[in-house]
């Protein structure tokens, strides 16, 4: 703190005479004596965010936001928030340091919600699971009788131009297995609960989920992790109507408390009192408000606040909300009309288009959802579902070899999976390029994440042996297949065929009741249970299986040349 004297005047550099000063780590007591004030000797305290070491920490913080680092983030962002504050110097107040310091906190603060809620976060759009509750105790009244083309609960309604369940395989609500796996797809709409308990082929879990409101606690429970030292906002002790007043504040609150701690009532009630602040003239909280009806099940109040934000500012997003709430309500012709609306509004925009092939691939108008998933090529040519799609319907429609050439697209693109060398093994079969079939099923072994991956793979190998007439090896890969997934029907189904091509008819029974109380939405198993059961004599029993089938597939000319032949049997009693 002090200079040497400078010379004097005569070049012999003595230095000043007079009492001698202290240095600055003399002690207090001997700084007072020389009348030195102690806020000039000391050396102030630096507040947290100015000089070198305060401002450095926040920019890492959001150079790790940045970079997707969440997790070191979070953890430089509570070291910004757990040093002290420089409250008074010297008796002294400092507001410019008192300022500064409480903007570096609210920075770090919101910095930290933010990297919190993308460490849980799930996009609302893309998830619309439909628990066991929300299929069997729907409260949202339908028509008993619905007209073709206007539900999705009801099967039967399809609009054809597809393959007919004989070429390809039916979920267990009679639509037909897409070519991409999405949460629309994982769930089926049964009519009882022993149904609704056993899960489609599609889905991926062992059970389906039990509730989807469940599901998103468990998703808030899981994001305990985040924080080992319990959670980083006590939201009982949170003034809302506070932090209503600051936006940009609010706004990565309610983020926070919407997808950390899947608390939707206290969210709702931020957004409320925002919304209210901003004199509803706010597009963005009408959304989450939305967002929060939907979640508690209230359709027609989400829907309100969904046409009020479009009404403000039009958004993609709103409209892809709002087009949840009427599939939920299903009302697909409701929500066809909300995307083409949109796409005058939004020409080329990609999810639109999706979204449009979607419902037609759920209304099982085939024919239609490939024209729209083509206009999505056209628009983004590297879209992984249109392109899987598009390959799905060209094999089942009896084109492997176009087929194949889009399989290997999604191969070029980078796309590295059990499914793709699964799907580009049969493509090889079926187009006759032998040499690349086994080959892409022994990749796709080797790339199978799970046992129901490996059992799909066992069962098209099983499929490819009986094409090529090895019915030893067939048998030994179906029963490879139950031992991956004890609960494959299409396995028990095809054991039976070769059981009775044996001779073993007790067996193939057996086998056959099994896939038919596991997979009731199938036609095989209930028409080959009904040509055995006819075969033995068992005419009644027969008769009762070959109803189930026509019921499964109303269109099966074999079904209905037996139901024939029985009921003459009948007459001639």
């Amino acid at each position: 703190l002090e200079r040497p004297a400078p010379p004097r005047p005569g070049g012999r550099g003595e230095a000043r005479r007079g009492p001698a000063r202290p240095s600055p780590a003399a002690p207090r007591q001997q700084r007072e004596e020389h009348g030195r004030p102690r806020s000039l000797s000391r050396s102030a305290p630096s507040p947290v965010g100015t000089g070198r070491m305060g401002l450095e920490p926040l920019f890492q913080a959001w150079s790790y936001f940045r970079r997707r680092k969440f997790r070191e983030c979070a953890d430089l962002c509570s070291q910004l928030l757990e040093r002290p504050p420089g409250e008074q110097v010297a008796g002294r107040a400092r507001p410019r340091y008192f300022t500064f310091y409480f903007i570096l906190i609210q920075a770090a603060w919101s910095l930290k919600t933010r990297a919190l809620t993308e460490m849980v976060y799930v996009d609302e759009i893309d998830i619309d699971q439909e628990g066991i509750a929300e299929m069997i105790l729907d409260e949202n009244a339908i028509a008993q009788v619905a007209r073709p083309g206007t539900s999705l609960k009801l099967p039967g309604t399809s609009q054809g131009g597809g393959p007919s369940p004989a070429v390809r395989p039916v979920t267990q609500s009679g639509r037909p297995i897409t070519g991409f796996v999405r949460p629309s797809t994982q769930s089926g709409r049964p009519s009882t609960m022993e149904q609704a308990i056993r899960t489609p082929r599609t889905a991926l879990t062992a059970r389906p989920i039990t509730s989807a409101s469940g599901g998103y606690v468990r998703l808030g429970t899981a994001s305990m992790l985040t924080n080992p030292d319990g959670p980083f906002i006590n939201l009982s002790r949170l003034n809302l109507a506070k932090y209503a007043q600051k936006p940009k504040l609010a706004k990565a609150l309610f983020e926070y408390i919407f997808h950390h701690e899947n608390d939707v009532k206290n969210a709702l009630d931020l957004a409320a009192l925002a919304t209210e602040h901003a004199q509803f003239k706010d597009w963005w909280w009408k959304v989450q408000i939305g967002k929060c009806y939907y979640r508690l099940g209230l359709y027609r109040e989400a829907e309100k606040q969904f046409k009020s934000a479009l009404k403000q500012q039009d958004m993609v997003d709103t409209i892809l909300y709002l087009a949840k709430v009427y599939l939920r309500l299903d009302q697909p012709v409701t929500a066809l009309n909300l995307f083409k609306q949109g796409l005058d509004r939004f020409p080329g925009e990609v999810t639109l288009i999706c979204g449009i092939a979607r419902i037609y691939e759920e209304m099982d108008n085939i024919s239609s959802a490939a024209e729209y998933y083509k206009d999505v090529l056209k628009q983004d040519n590297t879209h992984v579902e249109a392109i899987a799609c598009i390959g799905s319907n060209h094999f089942y429609s009896d084109q492997p070899e176009i087929a194949l050439r889009f399989y290997r697209r999604l191969l070029q693109m980078g796309v590295y999976n059990c499914q793709l060398f699964n799907n580009l093994g049969l493509c090889c079969f079926y187009a006759q390029q032998y040499d690349m079939t086994l080959s892409s099923f022994e990749r796709a072994l080797f790339l199978a994440e799970n046992e129901e991956e490996t059992a799909d793979v066992w069962y098209n190998l099983g499929h490819v042996a009986v094409g090529i007439g090895d019915l030893n090896l067939a048998y030994q890969c179906f029963k490879l297949t139950l031992v991956h997934n004890n609960d494959y029907a299409e396995a028990y189904n095809n054991l039976a065929v070769l059981e009775m091509r044996k001779g073993h008819v007790e067996q193939a029974r057996a086998l056959l009741q099994t896939a038919s109380s596991l997979a009731p939405h199938m036609y095989e198993p209930h028409f080959n249970f009904a040509i055995l059961s006819e075969k033995i004599g068992d005419l009644q029993r027969s008769y009762t299986a070959a109803q189930k089938s026509e019921a499964a597939f109303p269109g099966h000319v074999d079904t209905q040349q037996l139901i024939k032949q029985l009921k003459e049997h009948f007459a001639m009693l």
